[in-house]
């Protein structure tokens, strides 16, 4: 029996652990050390994150625009919410506000390319019915 991944599912997934990343571990910073582990604005982590939101959307994103939809407008709105999401790199004092709309659109993405696949019935074994 075939495993069906539900790429758009995994996107999502991955945004809201991106997100609940950020807003948590702040509450945790001060039990954090006694671990040895520092995950706060670690470089390696984040970009970490932000490569598999990107490899996951990526993917999912295409894929649905190739096989089944071709609608350009799930890629236009994960763009700009991973735009969103790399800039916060570069503006830590403010990467909350970037995050607020980053996540969102993300997620948003994801749903919108999941409803437009289901519109076309997709057959796909990338896809969840």
């Amino acid at each position: 029996m075939e495993t069906k991944i539900n790429w758009d599912f995994m996107g999502v997934a991955t945004s809201l652990a991106c997100a609940i990343h950020c807003a948590l571990l702040p509450i945790l910073v001060s039990t954090l050390p006694v671990f040895g582990i520092n995950i706060i604005h670690n470089s390696t982590f984040e970009w970490g994150m932000i490569g598999i939101a990107f490899i996951v959307g990526s993917y999912s994103l295409f894929h649905g625009y190739i096989k089944h939809h071709r609608s350009l407008s799930p890629i236009y709105i994960f763009t700009a919410g991973f735009l969103l999401l790399v800039l916060k790199q570069f503006f830590h004092p403010i990467e909350n506000w970037f995050l607020l709309f980053a996540v969102p659109l993300i997620i948003g993405a994801h749903f919108q390319n999941y409803r437009l696949c289901q519109r076309q019935k997709c057959a796909s074994p990338h896809h969840q019915h």
